[in-house]
């Protein structure tokens, strides 16, 4: 083990929680786009400068659930880094990024960017409370008040 169980939850509940942010500047980014508040060449260079700090989140908290040990949660992890992966290395030649400005109101690609957007919030939403709760399990894990009776608590270190 790296790092203490403590720890290790509360970065991954700081790494969700700075993705949720993220996440929630892409629908905002993406509706302003959608009712016509920005261009799409601004939008995209919006998106695209975010992928990668989103990417290296989710990597680095994949990678430190498999350090420590926690293979449940590092194969629930690692579906989403896989297609993170291929959405991010796939990228089509000449192309600006996964978000294009030349291909953003074409086929509905609006509309494909919006329902991804808001199935990795819902997928960071439910780890972000798995996490709290593995969070709180890591806290009470450590009793820090010695008990030796049941109805006797002794609070001196």
């Amino acid at each position: 083990m790296i790092l203490n169980e403590v720890l290790l939850f509360l970065l991954a509940l700081i790494d969700v929680g700075a993705i949720l942010f993220v996440l929630v500047y892409f629908i905002i980014t993406l509706s302003d786009l959608e009712c016509d508040y920005l261009n799409a060449n601004e939008c995209c260079e919006k998106l695209n400068y975010w992928l990668l700090p989103k990417y290296i989140a989710h990597t680095f908290i994949t990678f430190f659930l498999l350090l420590h040990g926690q293979l449940l949660l590092f194969l629930v992890n690692l579906p989403l880094f896989i297609w993170l992966t291929y959405e991010l290395f796939t990228i089509p030649q000449g192309n600006l990024g996964v978000y294009d400005p030349a291909e953003i109101h074409n086929r509905g690609q609006l509309r494909k960017h919006l329902r991804d957007v808001m199935i990795y919030i819902g997928y960071y939403l439910i780890f972000f409370f798995i996490y709290l709760y593995c969070f709180i399990l890591a806290l009470l894990k450590g009793d820090p008040l010695q008990r030796h009776a049941d109805d006797q608590i002794v609070t001196e270190i």
